[in-house]
């Protein structure tokens, strides 16, 4: 098994759970730091401390796949064909060319072309979906089924892509075909017992892994769950260099880490059922 490059930390584990983490990186190798507008813009929509919410993952038996490369660089959850995974709604691409907001992201005439969409589609792209592929195979082996559990976050508030506030747990399932129902309503009965608002296949229904390996048929169970970024961190009104992100806040994230760790746990219990 060849090592994964240092940008793609894994960790391994035996039970029938993958957690993946596309969204948690914030590096943005030094020579495109120049071509973006602002390193902060750069990061501005990083899912911010995800990777610490689910730093007990591991400990539950699950294999963990993330990433410390920026988004902004490349969308390791966009369809690699550029095809959009909302058809009429606003979202962005494979490689970015403004935020969420709809800032530029980019310097004039510094946007990637072609040619450089596919060099980061071959440095990034490729190796982070190469693993999650081997994960599922090893793991299929010695399991009849598994769980492969997309973990994102994402702030409350944007209206150029949905209106209001959002629900603080937003489960997506590719409107029921990603995973079995028995593991969607399991999650989203955890989520009714606790004081977070929750949505199953709401404006969020899982984006390219969830979709592309999510083959119930077949042992793999995909499921997405997007979190509101309130549900565990102070998120001012209008985000600028000066207040985003915010720190993380253990008191306030404490509550949504216990149903994260109980999703978990029913995620593999479902997996573990014959």
């Amino acid at each position: 098994m060849s090592e994964a490059p240092a940008w793609l930390p894994i960790e391994r584990n035996e039970s029938p759970l993958i957690v993946s983490m596309p969204h948690t990186g914030t590096d943005i190798p030094p020579e495109l730091e120049a071509k973006f507008v602002s390193p902060w813009l750069a990061r501005k929509d990083a899912d911010w401390w995800v990777a610490r919410l689910y730093d007990f993952a591991s400990q539950l038996g699950a294999t963990t796949i993330r990433t410390t490369v920026s988004r902004a660089v490349i969308d390791l959850n966009r369809d690699p064909s550029g095809r959009s995974l909302y058809p009429g709604q606003a979202t962005t691409d494979l490689c970015p060319t403004t935020t969420f907001d709809g800032e530029p992201l980019y310097r004039d005439g510094c946007q990637p072309d072609t040619a450089e969409i596919a060099r980061r589609r071959e440095v990034f792209f490729e190796p982070y979906h190469r693993e999650v592929k081997s994960q599922i195979s090893r793991l299929r082996e010695r399991h009849s089924k598994i769980v492969l559990y997309e973990a994102h976050s994402i702030r409350s508030r944007i209206p150029r892509l949905f209106e209001g506030d959002l629900p603080h747990i937003n489960i997506g399932t590719n409107s029921a075909l990603s995973c079995a129902e028995m593991l969607s309503n399991a999650v989203a009965g955890v989520c009714a017992e606790s004081d977070f608002s929750q949505v199953t296949n709401g404006r969020f229904k899982g984006g390219y892994t969830t979709r592309h390996y999510g083959q119930p048929a077949n042992g793999v169970h995909a499921i997405q769950v997007e979190l509101a970024m309130r549900a565990y961190m102070n998120e001012p009104e209008s985000p600028s260099p000066g207040n985003w992100p915010s720190r993380y806040d253990d008191a306030r994230a404490e509550p949504l880490r216990a149903i994260l760790r109980r999703i978990l746990k029913t995620s593999l219990e479902f997996a573990s059922r014959p």
